[in-house]
């Protein structure tokens, strides 16, 4: 029988996000709140690793986002000053948020503006920043499912058995990967969002499947537009 794997995944903290951007690929820092609410997610994460009786791998993961990396050293940080062992925090792309490609880190209006003006394509459809399925017409683009796919991947074959495996990353294609995991169905990947820095605690159960341990989805106004 396998062992089980545990996963704790945190979104970045609050970083100084850009005005009328989709966030995915913008390279600020994290805000002093960032750095906050990144110490207590750490304390969270401890309580979480004592209640369920688990050891913490000492090889933490990260998007190559700068708020994320610096989430993932402000973790480190907290746990090794309870004496939880940190070796390594390694950077992936793997973890990133969904790709917009050539329009990384244009406006919204920039981007339809864009599409407008090019004759080989249409404007892309109303709502289609949050259209789980829709992908930019663009080169290196991918669609929010897409980018949960890859996360979901990545997350499965890096998993260590018997021990929790620490993911910081982006809440939009955190979503999607639970979906892809079979903790999410499509409804709630648009009802829920995630808290600034706050673990949630999955598990890789001996029958293959995936379940929710801990951690608390935000749930989201219909009205409130969608973040990473």
């Amino acid at each position: 029988m396998a062992e089980p794997r545990y996963v704790a995944f945190l979104r970045h903290g609050d970083y100084h996000q850009r005005k009328g951007v989709p966030s995915a690929r913008q390279p600020w820092a994290l805000t002093d709140r960032g750095i906050a609410q990144a110490q207590a997610g750490a304390a969270l994460l401890q309580e979480m690793i004592g209640k369920f009786g688990l050891n913490l791998s000492p090889k933490l993961h990260s998007s190559r986002q700068l708020r994320a990396w610096q989430t993932a050293h402000v973790l480190a940080d907290e746990l090794q000053k309870s004496n939880l062992r940190v070796d390594s925090i390694h950077e992936t792309s793997a973890l990133g948020e969904r790709s917009l490609g050539s329009a990384a880190n244009l406006t919204v209006a920039e981007v339809e503006d864009a599409l407008r003006n090019d004759p080989r394509y249409d404007a892309p459809p109303v709502g289609w920043k949050s259209d789980s399925d829709f992908c930019l017409p663009l080169e290196g683009a991918e669609s929010l499912m897409q980018s949960g796919a890859r996360v979901a991947t990545y997350i499965s074959q890096t998993a260590e058995p018997g021990q929790v495996t620490v993911f910081v990353g982006h809440g939009a294609s955190y979503r999607h990967a639970c979906y892809h995991l079979g903790i999410l169905n499509q409804e709630n990947i648009a009802a829920y969002s995630m808290f600034h820095a706050q673990p949630s605690l999955i598990c890789h159960q001996s029958d293959g499947t995936w379940c929710h341990l801990a951690g608390a989805w935000k749930v989201r106004s219909p009205k409130d537009e969608p973040k990473d």
